[in-house]
Formats: C-alpha cells, sequence, structure tokens
C-alpha cells in the first residue's frame, strides 16, 4: 500500500509538467505572479505540517508515512513550478537583451504599413523625387494652358500652298515640343471648327499666347487660337520623352 501510494504521488508529479506549456509560463508577468503564490502556498503548507506533527503522537506509524509522504510530494510539486518559474523569467530577460532590434523591426513594419497605405491611397508607389523634377502637387497634378485650334478666315488655298502651310505648322510643332514648351498635340478626327489642341506647360494665357504666334499657320490666318488654363496630370511632361521611343517614323 504504501508503494502503491509512493507511486500515485510520483505519477502525479510527473503528470503536473504538463501546465508549464500553459500560456501563463509564457510571460514574465505570470512567471513573476506564480513565484508569488507559490511561496506563500509553501510556508503555509509548512507551517501547517509543523502544527499537524504536533498532533501526531496519537496516529498509528502507517498514517504518519502517508502524512510524510505527502508533504514530500507537495514539495517537489512547489519546487518544478519554481524552477519553472525562474527558467521562464531567465528566457524573457535573455530576450530583452535585443529589444533595439526588436524595435527596429517594428519601425520597419510601420514604414511598410503607412507604404501600402499610401500604395493603396495613390494606386501606385509615389516617387518623390519625380514628382519634384515634373513641378507636381501633392496631388501630382499641375497648371498647364490648353489651347483650341479653330479653323480661320483665310483657308482658300491651293493644295500646294496648303500642303506647305501644313508642313511649317508641323515643323513648329516639333520644334516648340523640343524646346519642352509644347506638352501635347494633335488634330481631332472629325470635320468641325475645332481642328486640334495644344497643351503648353507655362501657367498664363499671355505666355501661352507668344508660343502660339509662332505658328506659321495663326501668322498665316488659317487657324486662330482660343486659350484656355487648364489643370492635369504632371505626368504629362513625359509624353514626348516616351513619344519618341515609340515612334517609327516623324512627321
Amino acid at each position: 500500500m504504501q508503494k502503491a501510494f509512493l507511486a500515485s504521488n510520483v505519477k502525479t508529479i510527473a503528470s503536473s509538467n504538463s501546465i508549464f506549456n500553459s500560456p501563463f509560463f509564457n510571460s514574465s508577468v505570470g512567471a513573476y505572479e506564480l513565484q508569488k503564490v507559490v511561496s506563500i502556498l509553501f510556508w503555509q503548507k509548512i507551517k501547517k505540517m509543523s502544527s499537524l506533527q504536533d498532533n501526531l503522537k496519537y496516529h498509528n506509524s502507517n498514517h504518519r508515512y502517508q502524512l510524510i509522504m505527502k508533504s514530500i510530494t507537495l514539495f517537489l510539486v512547489l519546487t518544478l513550478l519554481m524552477m519553472s518559474c525562474q527558467q521562464t523569467e531567465t528566457e524573457v530577460k535573455t530576450g530583452n537583451v535585443n529589444t533595439s532590434e526588436v524595435a527596429n523591426d517594428k519601425s520597419d513594419d510601420d514604414a511598410t504599413e503607412k507604404k501600402l497605405t499610401l500604395d493603396e491611397t495613390t494606386g501606385g508607389t509615389f516617387n518623390k523625387e519625380l514628382a519634384e523634377a515634373l513641378n507636381a502637387d501633392e496631388y501630382g497634378m499641375k497648371q498647364y494652358v490648353m489651347a483650341f485650334l479653330k479653323k480661320g478666315p483665310n483657308r482658300d488655298l491651293d493644295s500646294a500652298a496648303a500642303a506647305k502651310l501644313q508642313q511649317a505648322h508641323l515643323d513648329n510643332i516639333n520644334k516648340l515640343a523640343a524646346a519642352g514648351k509644347l506638352v501635347l498635340a494633335g488634330p481631332f478626327m472629325d470635320d468641325s471648327d475645332i481642328r486640334g489642341i495644344y497643351i503648353f506647360d507655362v501657367t498664363s494665357i499671355e505666355e501661352a499666347q507668344k508660343l502660339t504666334a509662332t505658328d506659321p499657320a495663326i501668322k498665316a490666318g488659317s487657324l486662330i487660337m482660343e486659350l484656355r488654363p487648364w489643370y492635369g496630370s504632371a505626368a504629362l511632361m513625359k509624353v514626348n520623352e516616351i513619344h519618341e521611343t515609340i515612334a517609327a517614323k516623324a512627321f
């Protein structure tokens, strides 16, 4: 019977190790609080056992043996608990040695999250250097002047004169584009009075008027211009650069 009781207590101690894997043991707070509880329970049990030992004179030897075995079992369980708490606390302290690395990782995560948020807002990765180079505002936009090219009063030209004037008109477009003043130009595909558009990289109507005055078709009265301030994407400033890489022929 005594051997069975001892085996039972040993089995109880072994099975108690399973609680060391609980989340409570995985935090420094849990380990610290458990240490206090274990210390209180241990000393309370010692006092209780001391009190009981004074009253054991009338018990038989078998009961005395069982009481001693219970005390040993409790002592072993409490010892294992305290060892586990100390080990957990040591691991936590060791982990705090690299606090700066953990903080840096968190900063990187925050930066990535902010970047993702910015990407979701703008629809792409923000390029500060490019935005500044294109003189873009916070929305990626900038001010231009748009010119509507309309039919002028002097259009009664023979085919040869009209072709020559048209070529001079196209040459002036290429000249303005090469100078970086003309961002976009092109004709409308119908036969309406509005023949095409220019978009100038200027901020005032006066500047745009000086540029349109260089057009041979304007000088000849074949075309007239209506100028309007316009707000559009700063990415238009890259149109001519990209166009040169995809055009197999020039006008």
